[in-house]
This record gives C-alpha cells, structure tokens and sequence, in this order.
C-alpha cells in the first residue's frame, strides 16, 4: 500500500482538480460522505436502523478540512441527527469549497458556533455530554508545530469525553510527514484519509492518535495518483504473502537455506540462541553457529538443531576466530553477525573480512553495529560485493550517525532513507513503527507490534528472522521486510493472549510459524 507526503498528497489533489478536472466540491463532498459511513457503522448497532434523533459535535477550522467537517454536518442533519458545529475562524475568512459549504450549512438553520472565547469552551463540554459522536474536522494535512493554546482546551475535553471520536483525514495536531505531536492532539478512535494514507499516520505518535484507519479515494482517478512519484509503502498481509518461500515436494535441508549465525560471549548465550531458533521457527534448513568455546555447550543445548562451531576464542569473538568463520561461510545463502557478541576491539577486522572477502548477504546487528560506529567508514567496503542488512535500535543508529537519539527519532524516516542511499545498504530501523529503507530510495513502514516487544532478547529474534528468509531465497530486502512485519504480527498475537507484558522473546520466536501459516492461507479461500 502506498503512503504519501502531505506535498504529494496536496500535488494530487491538484492534478485531480487542475489537470484531471474534477471539481474541488466533489472532491470534498466525496470525503464528507466517506466520513459518514463510518460514522452509520459506529452510530447503527443494536439493530438501530436510523441515525434520527441522535447528536453529533462537529470541531471545524477554517481551511478545506472544516469545509470537510461542515459538509459532514450538512449530510448527517439530512440523515437526521441533530448538529452542532464549532467553528473556530472567523466566518468570514472562508473561501472557495469550505466557504460553500458553510454556506449550505447555514442555510439549514442548524447550529453553528463560532469560537471566540472561554464561553464557547462551556457550551462545547454541554454538546460532548449530549452527543453520540464527534468529528475532529479542526486541522489537516497542512498542520505543523503546536496546536494553539485557545485550542488545546477543547481537545483536551475532547479526549476525556466518553464517546466516538472520527478524525477527517488526521487527526488534529499530527504532523502528517513526521508523525509529531508537540503539546496535545485529538485521540481519534478512527481516522477517515483521503486520497492515500499519510506518513504521520505511522511515523513517531501517528499509531497511538490515529485509531482505526480507514482510506477512502473519494474518486481520485488511479491516473492521476499514478503520476505522483511515491517512495513510501506500507507492509500489509497482501504485500507479505507473495514473499513467502514455498517448499518444494523434493526439497531437503540443503536445499531450504544455509545460514550462519555468529555471535555470543560469556553471560551472553541467550541472545545467539534466540536468533537460532528464530532462524529454524522461520525455515532455515540448516543453520550453522560460530560462537565462543566457553559458552559453545550452553548455545548446542539450547540449539539443538543448530551445528555448533566453537571459535579460537574463549570468552567473546575476536580476529583469532576469522579462520572459522570463514570456513564456515563457503556455501553459505546467509550470514548474520552481532547478537551477544560484544565488542572486541579486533573483532572489527573480522567484520571487515566478511564484508570485503565474501558475497554472503549479511545481516549487522547489536554489538557488530556499535563496533562499526567505531569506523561507519567501514561499511563502504560492501558496495558491489554483496548485499548488507543493518538492523540498529534507535540508541545504535545514534551511535553510527554520530547524533543523539533524540534526532534520529524525530527524523527516523528521514534519517533511514539517508543511511541506506550512503551505505548502499538496507536499514531495518526499529523501535515503535520500524522502518525497511532500501538503497533504491524505497521505504517501508511495519504497523505491526507492540510495547510488548520491548524485552530483552526479541531484537536477537528479529535478526535470525531475516537472516533465515534470506537463505531460503527470499530477496534481502524483501526478507527485511517479512522479519519485520511477521515478527511485530508475532508480537500481536502474543498481546492479545497476555496483554502487553508478560510474554517473551522466545515465546515470540515460537510463535513466528502460526503468523506465517496464517498469512499463506490468506490466498486459500
């Protein structure tokens, strides 16, 4: 699925209307009945038939978005709900569509109260307490910086109120290209977009405020978005299944994939044992580990149906366990370099070998990731020898770019896509909302997960993951994305099993099969 700007979303919108020639009021009217069907499936429950006799409080601004919110007022009176319009803007600061609409409004004789002082803030807290909906028709996709404070108030009462909140197109102090709220914004329980969805509705706090997204293309012709140059996609189940691997009748273990694993160090074991089971939950028909001799029983325990190949090392990797590795990886499909390996020095020429003397697709994560922040430079030795998957946390990232992670947060889309083109690399940059840059300008937003993949050992899982598609033959990039969106889908199921904590990395590994069968039966029915 495709995921625009608000300055693509607004060339659209132009093109659709300049070029294509559909009038801006259809447009508008098409988005104020979209918004109204949602409203008829949360309102008409219990077998209620009609919308009559019920109340609505419409907060509308003085751009197109309010023109949206009073077209919305306009249908819903007609369906016979009683409305109330806030406008916050002066009346006669309205122009072309929103303008028109205000006009019809009015001529409906219908509530309209224009907002000018702490009295009107009253009146609204009386209209929440009599309604059965509200619509959030107060900024779009234009918005940046805080929301004013003669506002904040009336959203704030907004989000305490008990009842249905439908945001038009975002919700009101969300930054649609980077998911930023500065001081409050609408708590949407849905979201009706037009057009395509919106960067914001994904990125930084987008997840939390938007609620249940519903897109509606309110008539603009495929032509005219298909002129728009996208670089954004969301990962969806239909954009997941195709990837899968099938497995063929005749196929064996040598056959399914050779991964390997290297990584662990004394008191570390776990995290190369989870990305081990990980790999196998996914596929991998035959997995190789490098690990440390002190902890090489522990990892061949907990691994059973891994080989595990003790390093010249005792406690943690170094340059003496390269003779191994190497070995190792002639007639490997992939290789993946960091959990719980932690950072010797020399290790860091090691790294340097795999990327320069193998074509190996490799995956960097962990400590092998915070050993490069040491020489980023290091990362160029990949270009044109194979593919590289870099898959940092937020604190990891800061740490290779240089900056604090405060900016690659507030920039993550920006800061992915950037990397990616320099390193000529995928970037996997996880957190709330993961992003899958790819160095062909690319990106891709994973909706799926939770807070309760915020435990220790569950980023080990998601290397092993991406790790394994890679050597069964998925392409890297698209195995990045599989890791990603089937490990925070894993992380779903487990959520709604036991809430948002209580559940483990492993139990995540575990539970990456039944997603995976889940979504290939998508295309049985």
């Amino acid at each position: 699925m495709r995921i625009v700007s608000a300055g693509q979303m607004r060339s659209i919108d132009s093109n659709a209307i300049n070029y294509f020639g559909i009038p801006g009021s259809i447009l508008m009217e098409n988005a104020a009945l979209a918004v109204v069907r949602e409203i008829k499936i949360i309102l008409l429950k219990d077998e209620k038939k009609s919308l009559r006799g019920l109340r609505a409080v419409i907060l509308a601004g003085k751009g197109n978005n309010g023109g949206d919110g009073l077209a919305v007022a306009r249908h819903l009176c007609v369906l016979g709900m009683e409305v109330t319009v806030f406008l916050f803007g002066n009346p006669a600061e309205l122009q072309g569509d929103a303008k028109l609409n205000y006009e019809l409004f009015q001529k409906m004789g219908e509530k309209i109260i224009p907002v000018e002082d702490e009295k009107q803030l009253r009146l609204f807290k009386l209209a929440l307490m009599q309604s059965q909906v509200a619509v959030d028709a107060l900024y779009g996709i234009g918005f940046k910086g805080e929301i004013p404070e003669s506002l904040a108030g009336f959203i704030e009462d907004l989000n305490k109120a008990d009842l249905p909140v439908v945001c038009v197109d975002i919700p009101s102090g969300l930054e649609a290209d980077t998911g930023k709220v500065h001081t409050i914004a609408v708590q949407g329980d849905v979201t009706v977009t037009f057009g395509l969805p919106k960067l914001g509705h994904f990125l930084g706090e987008g997840l939390i405020y938007t609620g249940r997204l519903v897109i509606d293309q309110i008539s603009i012709p495929e032509k005219v978005i298909g002129e728009e140059k996208i670089f954004a996609y969301l990962l969806t189940d239909e954009v997941i299944r195709p990837l899968i691997p099938a497995r063929h009748i005749l196929g064996h273990k040598g056959t399914h994939g050779r991964a390997v694993l290297i990584g662990g160090s004394l008191g570390m074991s776990g995290a190369v044992i989870l990305a081990g089971k990980s790999a196998l939950r996914c596929g991998a028909g035959l997995l190789q580990i490098v690990t440390p001799e002190a902890i090489a029983e522990t990892v061949d325990l907990g691994v059973i149906e891994a080989t595990v190949w003790p390093a010249k090392d005792y406690e943690m990797l170094s340059v003496n366990a390269w003779s191994v590795i190497q070995e190792r990886l002639q007639g490997a499909d992939a290789c993946a370099v960091g959990p719980g390996l932690r950072q010797t020095e020399s290790f860091l020429n090691v790294i340097k070998n795999i990327l320069i003397e193998t074509d190996v697709p490799v995956v960097l994560d962990a400590d092998a990731l915070n050993l490069i922040s040491r020489e980023p430079d290091v990362l160029s030795l990949r270009k044109g020898r194979g593919n590289l998957i870099l898959t940092p946390h937020p604190g990891e990232m800061a740490r290779i770019c240089g900056c604090s992670i405060d900016e690659v947060q507030e920039n993550r889309l920006k800061i992915a896509l950037a990397k990616a083109l320099e390193w000529g690399a995928i970037v996997v940059l996880k957190g709330a909302g993961s992003v899958v840059a790819s160095p062909d300008g690319r990106v891709f937003l994973n909706p799926t997960g939770n807070a309760g993949l915020g435990t220790g050992g569950t980023g080990d899982v998601l290397t092993g993951s991406i790790m394994s598609w890679i050597a069964q033959g998925v392409p890297p990039l698209g195995a990045a994305c599989m890791g990603v969106y089937l490990h925070g889908k894993a992380g779903d199921v487990l959520k709604d099993q036991f809430g948002l904590s209580g559940f483990t990395a492993s139990e995540v590994a575990d539970c990456l099969p039944r997603v995976r069968k889940e979504i290939e039966q998508l295309g049985d029915f």
